[in-house]
């Protein structure tokens, strides 16, 4: 790699940038699969749902009450009651006839000849007569949803990458979709690197510690719909580094933990870059997670000739291996491009803007993302800054749910001033 691109170390805005930009050009994906609707849940839609009659198929009566003439009501004289329908069931009788009113139900179809539904509560029925309440009147067309205002047929209802959740399987129910096409998922390797690592079963050494970055990266994966590959940890050699990344390449994104300051051992960007790996920044201004790297490696090997295609490569992130920078720069950078990858339209990583809770130190250079707790309450949304030890406390970043977002150059964040966070 040369000097110059080992400089490549951008603002948070630049770096954000330059991921949504590739992750952008990616496309859509080439393969789907069909799942049953409910198994279809928390993927992404590979084809589009178009209502397949009008929503609603008739006037439906939004309330209990009665169906009428509006002018009937602006009379004020009683009414002579018709009849009854329920929803479910639709009206056989006559068209209503001024004078008239039906009684109606909570979603029935409106009756042929009906206005509008005057609420039950501001009736008094006796005998078959209908009374109105003193001073009240109803419009035409009120507590009706008209047939279609909803959607008419032939309308797009659900575009192609949409995550399919709760709201999205009640459309395609309500659609008769019995299966959905989805996108096939995105598969990532997730790689922890460093010599200190033992796995779980492993009782570790005062000097090591127990790899905990490769089971957060699956669990980020797996949320933002990818399937997680776990590698082998990877050792501070060349050989054991190339053997990883080497198993690796063959995924859609490359997660690596570790391995990317300056240290001695820290070789992952010379493996990379013999690899023939592209970068695109090699740093980002952020605290924690200034040394990540981002960039794509050819799937297959170093001096074959590819295309702009994302399918003929490999994008890879290289991210600090202490856990909270590794989950940081996931949620601001990885995050993005699976979502890409998985066929989603949504990428930007999800911001919100609450009231600090208490005074905050500033007066950084780079763009801070703090662990943090975000409390809602009926009347403010606010976040209060997690105790830490630095980005080695997993312990505090589980006590947070969040992350507070500190601009560079700011002294002091008052308590009560509006900061932004980044929802994980």
């Amino acid at each position: 790699m040369t000097e110059k691109m080992r400089e490549r170390v951008l603002p948070f805005d630049e770096a954000l940038s330059a991921v949504l930009a590739q992750a952008r050009s990616f496309g859509l994906p080439g393969k789907s699969e069909s799942l049953p609707l409910l198994e279809a849940a928390g993927r992404v839609l590979a084809q589009a749902i178009a209502a397949e009659r009008d929503q609603p198929p008739f006037d439906r009566s939004t309330r209990d009450g009665y169906a009428v003439h509006a002018a009937d009501i602006a009379s004020g004289r009683a009414l002579q009651v018709a009849g009854s329908i329920r929803a479910g069931e639709r009206w056989q009788g006559q068209p209503l006839a001024a004078g008239e009113a039906i009684e109606i139900m909570t979603g029935a179809p409106l009756p042929a000849g009906a206005e509008a539904v005057l609420m039950v509560e501001h009736t008094a029925l006796e005998g078959a007569a209908l009374r109105v309440a003193e001073g009240r009147t109803v419009r035409v067309g009120e507590n009706v949803v008209p047939q279609g205002s909803e959607a008419r047929e032939g309308d797009s209802l659900l575009p192609v990458g949409r995550v399919l959740g709760a709201a999205e399987l009640a459309v395609a129910a309500s659609c008769g979709c019995a299966s959905l096409e989805v996108f096939t998922q995105p598969v990532v390797a997730a790689i922890a690197t460093g010599d200190e690592l033992v796995e779980l079963n492993t009782v570790p050494e005062p000097w090591q510690i127990r790899n905990s970055n490769s089971y957060a990266l699956a669990s980020l994966v797996q949320a933002e719909g990818g399937l997680a590959h776990q590698l082998p940890i990877a050792r501070d050699t060349l050989e054991d580094l190339r053997e990883r990344i080497a198993q690796g390449r063959s995924a859609d994104l490359l997660l690596l933990s570790g391995g990317v300051s300056m240290g001695k051992y820290d070789l992952v960007e010379q493996v990379l870059t013999e690899s023939g790996a592209e970068f695109f920044f090699t740093g980002a201004l952020i605290q924690p997670g200034k040394p990540v790297v981002f960039g794509r490696l050819p799937k297959g090997s170093a001096s074959q000739r590819v295309s702009e295609s994302a399918s003929q490569w490999t994008y890879f992130l290289g991210l600090p291996g202490n856990p909270v920078s590794t989950q940081v720069c996931f949620h601001l950078f990885a995050a993005p491009l699976l979502k890409a990858l998985a066929g989603r339209s949504d990428l930007v990583p999800r911001f919100v803007e609450a009231r600090l809770a208490e005074d905050v130190k500033g007066g950084s250079r780079v763009t801070r993302f703090l662990p943090a707790e975000l409390v809602s309450a009926w009347d403010a949304v606010t976040v209060r800054v997690v105790g830490w030890q630095g980005s080695g406390d997993v312990a505090a970043n589980a006590r947070g749910n969040c992350y507070a977002v500190l601009p560079v150059g700011i002294e002091v964040f008052r308590a009560g001033e509006t900061v932004r966070v980044l929802l994980r």
